[in-house]
């Protein structure tokens, strides 16, 4: 059974049962990424291990800028 046929079923079972529908396949999809990705950033700071990422990325560029000429 495939993914939308499963939906497809609940939705059903849910409307003749008086229930909230459940949500469409792929609705929290980003939301689930976004905690996986906090969790490790978590993880990574209680193993006291250093910054990766944007975070990072901006301290070296703003630690390693070039100073502007003046006119």
């Amino acid at each position: 059974m495939s993914l939308t046929q499963q939906y497809l079923l609940d939705t059903y079972r849910a409307q003749r049962l008086g229930e909230p529908a459940p949500p469409a396949p792929g609705t929290h999809d980003w939301q689930v990424v976004r905690e996986l990705r906090d969790h490790r950033r978590f993880r990574a700071v209680l193993a006291e291990r250093p910054a990766h990422g944007r975070i990072r990325q901006a301290l070296i560029r703003w630690l390693h800028r070039q100073p502007r000429p003046s006119r």
